[in-house]
């Protein structure tokens, strides 16, 4: 089991693919950053800086919580509709119980639906894409029946201390995913549990022949994800005052662009926190630079199809 725990990739070919990769990434968001300093007067601004760090807040988790899945060799396509079902659980309950209740259910509710997708994941050996495919689709239409309308916060103190709230110039809702970032690379890198899911995507098989739950550790790993989905969701309601049933359509793209950008590989067994932090800093910049200059979402939307499609490239496993 021991071994099966520590397992890492020997080969030192993908060891320099991975670090090029990595370089070649980080060059071009420098070369971003330096474009945008000396083309926009407002990109290095406190405002800028603010808002940026706050948009990160929202990816970040779900990017988090992707990346715990995608060491594992799977992938969650439900982080969107589980972040609007938070969402609207801690804003439309607010009026049959006090908003930290509220909140609770919201995360408790989260957690679950990431527990269902890894029981069903594990227990069936089904496919990961297809499963979370069928949850994602599942839900949104259960978030239409349950709301088909927008959903605001009843008490004013759920966007005045999550949304809105400040520690000196930085937002409340950034400290919080400041806070998260080193119990995710905690788990990953440090229990008994993060290493298993490291060997799971190296190796399922050779896990499983060592003695190894198998399918807790992926319950474990889909629970985690849908947790940190629905924080961001709570925290997204929160900062916008708002709760919608549409809301978190196709950001679990982004938050696997992230993961892949950062190092993670989509068939497992790769992938760190630092590096998914470069990767949802990689995105807020574009994010930010082609707002500043206006461009339409439909081809900021291209654009980041585009750098999935070239990170995917980038990271895949030499043969």
């Amino acid at each position: 089991m021991t071994e099966a725990l520590s397992t890492r990739v020997p080969r030192k070919s993908l060891l320099r693919h991975v670090n090029r990769a990595n370089l070649i990434f980080t060059v071009a968001i420098l070369a971003l950053v330096v474009f945008a300093s000396l083309t926009s007067d407002a990109f290095l601004t406190q405002r800028n800086i603010v808002n940026i760090s706050r948009q990160i807040v929202t990816n970040g988790f779900l990017s988090l919580g992707m990346l715990l899945v995608i060491r594992t060799g799977g992938i969650d396509l439900s982080v969107g509709s589980v972040l609007a079902f938070a969402g609207l659980l801690a804003t439309g309950l607010q009026g049959q119980m006090h908003f930290t209740a509220a909140i609770a259910v919201a995360l408790s509710m989260g957690a679950l639906v990431g527990v269902v997708n890894g029981w069903l994941i594990g227990r069936f050996n089904l496919q990961p894409f297809i499963v979370t495919l069928a949850m994602m689709g599942s839900l949104r239409g259960l978030l239409y029946v349950y709301a088909d309308t927008p959903r605001y916060p009843a008490d004013e103190l759920f966007r005045a201390l999550l949304g809105g709230a400040f520690i000196g110039p930085v937002p409340v809702n950034f400290i919080l995913f400041a806070i998260a970032v080193p119990i995710v690379w905690f788990y990953t890198d440090h229990t008994v549990s993060g290493r298993a899911a490291y060997a799971l995507g190296v190796n399922k098989e050779a896990v499983r022949l060592a003695g190894v739950n198998v399918r807790k550790h992926l319950i474990l790993a889909y629970g985690i994800c849908g947790l940190l989905a629905a924080i961001a969701g709570v925290l997204l309601a929160s900062r916008l005052g708002i709760a919608q049933p549409s809301v978190g359509v196709g950001y679990e793209l982004d938050a696997i662009a992230a993961v892949v950008i950062g190092g993670g590989l989509l068939g497992g067994g790769g992938g760190t926190v630092v590096g998914v932090l470069g990767g949802v800093l990689a995105l807020a910049m574009v994010d930010n630079v082609l707002n500043l200059f206006n461009v339409d979402s439909y081809y900021q939307q291209l654009l980041k199809g585009l750098i999935i499609l070239v990170a995917v490239l980038a990271r895949r496993k030499p043969a």
